[in-house]
């Protein structure tokens, strides 16, 4: 059995997936594209030691901050492991915040190896989108979206096929569960985590990280890293990096929504914080009528 563990931020999936492990005897495969790396750890909320509780985790902090990891990288290592659990009979659970992460190990989704990934620093979205126009492609991004503008360039400039191609499934006996909340309870959880990660000392980890902000795209993309840079250059005040990363975040969350909800036939949960135990117990109950 797989269960993907799907949900906004600070929802509650790490403590799902610790449960469910236990319950079946289950290993844990990260898919969060920021805890692949080392010393990237309160700033992603990366589940400790003791919150595992002696359960078996996989893909976490084994990528170094300044390689230029990709989606594809990700998508060979998780179906390395993932086949290698399931020949071993043993349940799995992947869990994190990533859907495209999770997409591309799930699902038939085609990369093509060794080719480039230009960031196009010195183009305009305006000018990115004029190139991409030249291809004759239908259904553009829209020019505020500059991830997606890049994206496809890079796509189109490698020769590789624009489809809406990796829709299917290649593995069975999937289960997806989401967890949800009502929105004010949500930006709520948010807040109080960005509070509770500078109170843990995530100013100091990003402090102890300063060197690495010149050669690594994770530092310099990464939500609670990447607004610290101009707090180093004495432009904004720590109390305005933290409300920077509390918006941040709640429109990360809005946006993991919007994708998980388009791209995965998801059971959603709603998190119980009065007694999480009770919404462990409801996806149990789910899995067992169903498995």
């Amino acid at each position: 059995m797989i269960i993907a563990i799907l949900g906004p931020t600070a929802v509650g999936k790490t403590a799902l997936s610790i449960s469910l492990a236990k319950k079946y005897n289950a290993e844990i495969i990260n898919f969060d594209s920021m805890q692949v790396y080392e010393k990237l750890d309160i700033g992603t909320a990366k589940v400790t030691k003791q919150e595992m509780d002696g359960v078996t985790h996989h893909l976490l902090s084994y990528v170094k901050l300044d390689e230029n990891y990709s989606v594809f990288d990700y998508q060979k290592k998780a179906r390395e492991v993932l086949d290698k659990l399931l020949k071993e009979n043993k349940n799995v659970i992947l869990v994190g915040g990533t859907g495209l992460y999770l997409k591309a190990t799930l699902y038939d989704y085609k990369f093509i190896e060794n080719t480039t990934n230009k960031l196009y620093d010195d183009l305009s979205s305006s000018e990115i989108l004029d190139r991409i126009k030249k291809y004759g492609i239908d259904n553009l991004p829209h020019i505020n979206n500059r991830k997606r503008l890049v994206r496809l360039l890079n796509k189109l400039e490698n020769g590789e096929e624009i489809s809406t191609d990796g829709n299917n499934l290649l593995y069975s006996n999937v289960y997806f569960i989401g967890l949800t909340t009502d929105r004010k309870v949500l930006y709520d959880k948010i807040n109080k985590r960005v509070d509770a990660m500078l109170d843990n000392g995530l100013v100091e980890e990003v402090e102890s990280l300063k060197d690495y902000f010149n050669n690594s795209k994770a530092l310099n993309t990464g939500i609670g890293y990447k607004e610290f840079i101009p707090y180093f250059e004495n432009k904004k005040t720590k109390e305005e990096v933290k409300e920077e990363i509390k918006k941040n975040s709640r429109h990360y969350a809005k946006r993991q929504y919007t994708f998980f909800k388009h791209q995965f036939d998801i059971v959603w949960f709603n998190t119980d914080y009065n007694n999480f135990d009770n919404t462990v117990k409801e996806v149990i109950n789910y899995l067992e009528k169903n498995n």
